[in-house]
């Protein structure tokens, strides 16, 4: 006889949706420890559609169950679709997908009265090295480097979902909260790699937008003018950590974690947004023949969004004198973000000790940098 154990207190429910949105006569609560008869199961979107022996009221024997709170056993189950299931240790989430090892997603923070979850410290998913990609990108895999070391240290799973972007990943940290931003074209370009059907069955890419496909029809997350429906999806608030929060980090620490395919496609979008980055720095300033060194702290500068354009301009107002413009450029932000600026200037040290940096300027004709 094939079962169904609840391994975490849950619902059982007429409709896979967020049970808050279901009427009590649309669900009942089910306690972990508990096992049904079970006549069949399949997998839709995150749920499983059970068919259970005998009733349970008032839904009766076919509904729902969240998939990440119950197991079943002694029936073979099509999963077309990563099974998430979390866990809570003091501060600390954990996960494991489908029976695979658990691994940790983040810790449990409080920033600015939001609560959210942060991983800054894991390295299971590896660092960023820019030898691993000149081949590929040549100049450009070292200019992004002191970037990714102040916002990461190189880590492709750092994660934080507790500020105003609400939901923050990967080495150089690409922010949900911007309308067709850098985490918008990254996550679509993970959507559409043979793996974004199994970590994101019910997403969608359409005309460069993320598309939700829901029971009632299908629901755009985002466009040119927000995100906030993809926020919400991916953390409903910042008043607490929810499951749903944890579970959507989860998946995207595990894909990470597993795939050589995912932090690629990091380095591809972190690439090509600097590069498009410098384009229009360069209409906003006169980097024409400008260092390297002095446009990668410009590049931070406006990466981070520690200072407007007035506030370069004026750094950069040196008639032509680039060393000290790059020690006008250093000292914005100081105040607040004196370890930053120290992690950025070792990095460009280090560059420029291997004869990497301090080697070219900026083409605005060729948008790119060429020898000096």
């Amino acid at each position: 006889m094939a079962l169904l154990k609840v391994i975490q207190s849950t619902v059982f429910k007429k409709l896979p949706k967020q049970s808050t949105d279901l009427p009590d006569d649309e669900k009942v609560s089910v306690n972990a420890g508990e096992s049904f008869d079970l006549i069949s199961a399949q997998l839709e979107r995150g749920h499983y559609l059970i068919k259970l022996s005998n009733d349970i009221s008032p839904i009766g024997a076919t509904g729902y169950f969240f998939a990440g709170h119950v197991q079943v056993e002694g029936l073979s189950v099509d999963v077309p679709s990563k099974i998430v299931r979390t866990r809570k240790d003091g501060k600390k989430w954990f996960a494991q997908v489908d029976s695979g090892s658990e691994f940790f997603v983040g810790r449990g923070v409080s920033y600015a009265g939001n609560l959210g979850l942060m991983n800054v410290m894991d390295d299971a998913a590896g660092q960023y090295n820019p030898g691993d990609h000149r081949s590929t990108y040549g100049f450009w895999a070292d200019f992004i480097f002191p970037t990714a070391q102040c916002e990461s240290n190189g880590r492709f799973n750092c994660l934080n979902t507790y500020d105003r972007a609400f939901f923050t990943f990967g080495f150089l940290q690409y922010a949900a909260h911007v309308p067709n931003g850098d985490f918008v074209k990254f996550f679509c370009k993970l959507l559409e790699t043979p793996l974004g059907k199994g970590y994101f069955s019910e997403l969608v890419v359409q005309d460069g937008n993320i598309v939700r496909e829901t029971t009632r029809g299908q629901l755009v997350l985002t466009n040119n003018v927000t995100t906030e429906p993809l926020l919400k999806y991916l953390n409903p608030t910042l008043n607490d950590v929810e499951e749903q929060e944890v579970i959507q980090a989860a998946k995207f620490v595990h894909w990470v974690i597993n795939s050589q395919e995912h932090r690629d496609i990091q380095v591809e979008c972190g690439i090509d947004h600097f590069k498009k980055a410098m384009q229009k720095y360069a209409t906003w300033y006169p980097l024409d023949g400008v260092p390297d060194k002095v446009c990668l702290v410009i590049a931070d500068i406006h990466h981070q969004g520690r200072a407007k354009v007035s506030a370069v301009k004026v750094a950069l107002d040196t008639n032509g004198d680039y060393k000290t413009a790059y020690q006008n450029l250093l000292e914005i932000g100081q105040i607040s973000y004196s370890e930053r600026i120290k992690t950025l200037k070792k990095a460009i040290a280090d560059l420029e000790k291997a004869g990497i940096l301090g080697t070219k300027v900026y083409s605005k004709s060729q948008k790119d940098f060429i020898p000096d």
